[in-house]
């Protein structure tokens, strides 16, 4: 079989793919872009990571500037290990004046946070620079690709996978059509995103062919394959 219809026949055999969905039974994507929208209304909640600033009005020498360890726990003095993951610094605030209150008078603490660890989004698949992308304000899937350096050249642009976590750790996967936001032709695509969301930018199956055809063709045969190939044929 001469080369070209070697080629010819991958094509066929992963081109057939196009068509299939990467995810099955995805969930509706507006209810996920409503509860995006809505996270930023909602006052902050303290998360791993987070860099801390514990300050005591009238016992300064208290003060702390600390991060919130994997096990979710600040060190302070006197009152030792306290959890503080998912408080809201107003709550990790009352609960500090009520630890402080048998040994202070009248603690007046403040909780500020000063670097917000959790404020990212992960980006990956075929894009030019997969990675985590920070997430100042609200963001969309499409600016999210911007930062992580735009779309690959086999990017499946109309099947963008995003995966996101639910309270109990179960994760919704749905399917966005990037292309149709790409050409402004639907914005309703664009979905918000939320801290921890996961982009996954799929690659064609063309694409696939084509890393095929470079691997075991191109690389492995010591001279250039012509092109077009010299045919008889009248295709």
């Amino acid at each position: 079989m001469r080369p070209v219809l070697v080629l010819c026949a991958f094509v066929l055999l992963f081109g057939a793919g196009c068509t299939t969905p990467w995810v099955e039974n995805p969930v509706p994507k507006d209810p996920l872009d409503k509860q995006a929208r809505l996270y930023p209304s909602q006052e902050y909640k303290i998360q791993y990571g987070d860099q801390l600033d514990i300050k005591f009005l009238y016992n300064p020498e208290l003060n702390e500037n600390l991060p919130v360890r994997p096990d979710g726990r600040i060190t302070l003095q006197i009152v030792g290990d306290i959890m503080v993951v998912d408080m809201t610094p107003t709550q990790l605030a009352e609960t500090l004046k009520t630890k402080y209150a048998a040994e202070i008078r009248k603690p007046e603490i403040t909780v500020i946070v000063r670097q917000f660890a959790a404020q990212k989004v992960f980006v990956d698949g075929e894009v030019a620079k997969p990675g985590l992308v920070p997430l100042v304000g609200p963001m969309t899937i499409s600016q999210a690709v911007a930062q992580a350096g735009g779309f690959g050249y086999f990017a499946r642009k109309n099947e963008v996978v995003l995966i996101r976590q639910n309270p109990v750790g179960k994760p919704f996967v749905t399917t966005v059509d990037v292309e149709q936001v790409t050409q402004g032709r639907d914005m309703s695509n664009d979905v918000n995103l939320m801290p921890y969301d996961m982009v996954f930018v799929p690659r064609s199956p063309i694409g696939e062919v084509d890393k095929w055809v470079d691997q075991y063709i191109r690389q492995l045969i010591p001279w250039p394959l012509p092109a077009p190939y010299p045919t008889t044929y009248n295709w």
